[in-house]
């Protein structure tokens, strides 16, 4: 896998991470971007799109030249470290003192770095140890006795620090304590403590750790009564935990400030350091994020640079304080394809302490792969075949682009599947899923690469927030949501398959759920991602054997808005249909379903309406006109076609304009597997009886469902097909037949280029990505 695939940008020589550390990869100085007052940089983007892979490649590319540490906020390990002492420390100070301990053995120019503001308040919050004897304090203390030596500066001389605090402080609090049960509150082993650090330091380090802990909440600049608060609180847990743990934070910071800014440092060191954040959406990142937010927000500031991930959109909720999105200044933001970074700056605001976390972020978006970036991965990765490959490589190309949308994670697994796949003929490209991937140093046999991503992109990415007891069931719940369009039909489903479960999730939940993850939403389809759409379609079809469960969710959607149709008082006859007879619900179809509703409907928000009650249902924002369009699309998908045929020829004489939106958002559906005749029906090569109204319509319903799927080339043959049907339409004799000229021409156009003939959010970030 190439590390840096669609970062080169971001990691050259000139590019943004350069100018943020003040160094090049090559070692080169760099005109520093935003000091000194600088922006927490969060990469944003949801699964797949690689922010950890590019902390990574940021890592490897910069770390020789400048102190880089790279943190997974989501790892147990920190709160794995913090279990046997839970009175003295927590899996937010391990974590800062992971990055002490690296910074600590840092080799590059200038040197490795000492610690003492921050071992000091470790020290302190070592009196919480089980036990409380001068035995375990001291143990804990030691714990930390790399931190505060290394380097020996002037005033809060390192050197001297060291041997005042741990070769002579501790050997004397624990001959003063010998034999004494301590309570961690007691007086007594914290101001021996206190005593012990202090012992022997420079009046210049007493001023520094007076300076620091003089500043903590309610010491009245008495560093001694800042290091006790520090202690009580983190003893306290909850907030005033969280209060200690992020002051501990920044007392590291001012330790890695100090190491550039005495004049041996600022000769000596180059460059700027960097914390990398990953996954800092758990609560340990976003812990991390605010303390260094608050605290610059606040005045304070070190030139350590704070890059993490964010997988919403807009950088989390936590930065917005509570507030409506529309009345907080959005974050700046920078997108690579768009050039250089953005001038950021620090808005002024009188009252600073309660302006939003925002305002101290810089967005960085990450990028979706480009085509030529993707055809230049998949060319990567294949083997050199038969001649006749060039064609079976641009449909593997076309396939991977349209179901990845250039997210690199996808591209990156999808390639690898391909690499010795051959296309069927006339294939969905949901065929290239099953393709076998085998992952490198696994020692795990081959899986279809759909069930690789899902993996990779659904169950070792779930929502932080997702409930414990939801956690085996959320890929089961969204794989049965990929077929449906709104909240009302999600709910539906959501229902149906979690009957019997003591909590539930909404269709609000889950909604919630998937932003908060980065999924994107679309104002069609409930599931607002088409490649992850595509991902969960293909596992629903095979769930059961010959597609059950695909057909099981669409009839249970089918007969709800069925249902809803009835109850809006409008279930007798129908109009009469093409061929002079009548539609009605009576009827049944060969899959057990009811024939089409016969209802006559134009569509809410249309020019023209017939005031059908189920129509006025329908409310502006949902996706689609009115609920008869609704089950119409269930209906089709589930073995339907021929009532949907004659229901269409019944409605289109009179409203041609309203028709055809119509038609679109009923075709806007996903194929089932097994063989595919729509293009053949779509040609007429399949016999249809009935008038010529209705075998016309029948063709153009199949040939627009393979425009709307998405997930097959289209090109001129079918941009032929939909101009001539249309046309054929546009000469009959009926009520506005010639309006449909027009709609030949543009529909045939956007067909030949490959775009929607419907446009939604996927659909125009897919048309966008190409």
């Amino acid at each position: 896998m190439c590390e840096d695939l669609g970062f080169e940008r971001l990691l050259s020589e000139e590019g943004f991470f350069a100018r943020l550390l003040g160094r090049s990869p090559s070692g080169g100085g760099r005109e520093p971007l935003y000091g000194p007052d600088l922006p927490v940089v969060l990469l944003t983007g949801g699964p797949g799109m690689g922010k950890g892979r590019l902390l990574r490649a940021v890592r490897d590319s910069f770390a020789t030249k400048v102190p880089v540490i790279h943190l997974d906020c989501a790892s147990p390990v920190y709160a794995h470290h913090a279990e046997p002492e839970p009175g003295a420390r927590s899996a937010a100070t391990e974590a800062l003192v992971e990055v002490a301990r690296r910074l600590s053995t840092w080799q590059g120019t200038g040197g490795s770095f000492a610690f003492p503001r921050f071992f000091t308040g470790l020290a302190m919050i070592a009196t919480g140890v089980a036990g409380g004897t001068p035995d375990a304090v001291a143990a804990e203390v030691e714990r930390y006795e790399e931190l505060p030596q290394k380097q020996r500066f002037r005033g809060l001389g390192a050197g001297d620090f060291w041997r005042g605090v741990l070769r002579g402080a501790i050997r004397n609090l624990l001959t003063t304590l010998s034999g004494q049960t301590l309570d961690p509150y007691a007086a007594s082993v914290s101001t021996a403590l206190l005593d012990a650090l202090f012992a022997g330091l420079a009046p210049r380090g007493r001023a520094e750790l007076a300076r620091i802990y003089g500043a903590y909440p309610g010491a009245a600049g008495q560093p001694e009564h800042g290091l006790r608060g520090l202690a009580a609180d983190f003893q306290a847990g909850g907030e005033e935990r969280e209060l200690a743990e992020s002051f501990l934070f920044r007392a590291l910071r001012q330790d890695i400030e100090a190491a550039y800014a005495s004049a041996t440092g600022w000769l000596r060191r180059v460059g700027r350091p960097a914390l990398l954040l990953d996954h800092a959406e758990t609560p340990l990142g976003e812990q991390l994020l605010r303390a260094v937010l608050t605290d610059r927000r606040g005045g304070q500031r070190d030139r350590v640079v704070i890059v993490g991930t964010a997988r919403r959109a807009d950088g989390g909720a936590f930065l917005y304080g509570g507030l409506p999105r529309g009345e907080v200044p959005p974050p700046a933001e920078f997108r690579p394809a768009d050039g250089g970074p953005p001038e950021w700056s620090r808005r002024a605001d009188a009252e600073a302490d309660r302006t939003p976390l925002a305002g101290g972020v810089l967005l960085l978006r990450m990028p979706f792969l480009t085509g030529d970036q993707l055809r230049r991965e998949t060319e990567r990765v294949q083997r050199l075949a038969e001649p006749e490959r060039g064609a079976n490589r641009r449909r593997i190309d076309a396939a991977v682009a349209r179901l990845s949308g250039g997210r690199p994670h996808t591209v990156i697994r999808l390639a690898a599947a391909s690499a010795a796949f051959r296309m069927p003929a006339d294939a969905n490209d949901r065929d290239i899923l099953d393709a076998p991937l085998r992952l490198s140093g696994d020692g795990v046999p081959e899986r279809p690469v759909a069930d690789v991503l899902l993996q990779e992109l659904v169950l070792e990415q779930l929502p932080v927030r997702l409930p414990t007891e939801h956690h085996d069931q959320w890929l089961d719940l969204l794989t049965h949501l990929s077929v449906a369009h709104d909240k009302e039909c999600a709910d539906v489903l959501l229902r149906h398959h979690q009957s019997g479960h003591v909590h539930r999730l909404t269709a609000h939940h889950v909604a919630r759920l998937l932003t908060d993850t980065g999924w994107p939403s679309c104002e069609r389809h409930f599931i607002g991602d088409f490649g992850l759409r595509q991902l969960l379609v293909h596992r629903l079809y095979g769930l059961r054997p010959d597609g059950a469960a695909w057909y099981a969710d669409h009839h249970l959607l089918r007969d709800h808005y069925t249902a809803r149709v009835a109850a809006a008082g409008r279930t007798g006859d129908g109009p009469p249909t093409a061929d002079g007879g009548r539609t009605t619900d009576g009827g049944r179809t060969g899959d057990g379903g009811r024939t089409g509703d016969g209802l006559r409907t134009a569509g809410a928000g249309s020019a023209t309406h017939t005031g059908s009650a189920a129509d006025a249902e329908a409310p502006d924002g949902r996706a689609f006109r009115s609920v008869v369009a609704h089950r119409m699309n269930h209906h089709l998908v589930s073995g339907g076609a021929d009532d949907v045929v004659r229901y269409l020829a019944a409605t289109l004489p009179g409203r041609p304009e309203e028709w055809c939106a119509e038609l679109l958002e009923i075709a806007q559906a996903p194929y089932p597997g097994g063989a595919d005749t729509r293009r053949e029906r779509a040609r007429g090569l399949v016999t249809v009886a009935g008038p010529a109204l209705r075998r016309t319509v029948d063709q153009l319903l199949h040939a627009v469902w393979l425009c709307e799927e998405r997930t097959r080339p289209t090109g001129r043959e079918t941009a032929r097909t939909l101009a001539k049907l249309l046309d054929l339409l546009s000469i009959m004799e009926f009520d506005g037949a010639g309006q449909l000229g027009r709609t030949a021409t543009d529909w045939s156009g956007l067909a030949e280029n490959e775009q929607p003939l419907l446009r939604c959010a996927c659909t125009d970030q897919l048309g966008r990505r190409r």
